[in-house]
């Protein structure tokens, strides 16, 4: 029993100084900063969501993969993914490109639940996603605003 309570206590001991290895980081700051067309499928639309990510911390942030959702007007949109790979330098920024999908009918709910008054442009927007990091250095981000959908996509339906 003894044994039992020392080997307990080593591997407690172990885990907390293991978290003492962690470093403290300061969230990233992810902002959209830009929308494009994609080519699409017949019944799904496709948009590049353009995301600025700041790094303020004192080391580099790498990650290997980024997956968004995107909610617009308070119903989801879009979701995308990514397997892009890359490293943000410390206290630095770097403009990374997402895909993402809106299928037919997510788009006809969005189009349906406005008001007669409300138009594709102003719309508020909560983005939810996170870039992978491996096992402890995944890092979830949200940003919101508001959203003005391109033109020449929207017309297309």
């Amino acid at each position: 029993m003894r044994h039992l309570h020392a080997v307990t206590l080593s591997l407690l001991l172990l885990s907390l100084s293991a978290c003492a290895l962690f470093p403290n980081r300061d969230p990233v700051n992810i902002n959209v900063v830009g929308l494009e067309p994609l080519p699409s499928q017949e019944l799904e639309v496709r948009f590049a969501i353009k995301l600025r990510v700041q790094n303020p911390n004192e080391t580099a942030i790498d990650y290997n993969g980024i997956a968004l959702d995107l909610e617009v007007n308070g119903h989801s949109l879009a979701s995308g993914v990514s397997d892009q790979s890359g490293s943000i330098p410390r206290f630095s920024e770097a403009i990374v490109t997402v895909p993402v999908s809106v299928s037919a009918f997510s788009f006809l709910r969005q189009t349906l639940g406005l008001s007669q008054t409300q138009s594709l442009d102003n719309l508020p927007y909560i983005l939810r996603g996170k870039l992978a990091g491996g096992l402890f250095g995944t890092m979830r981000f949200t940003d919101s605003g508001k959203l003005s959908l391109p033109k020449a996509s929207a017309a297309t339906w």
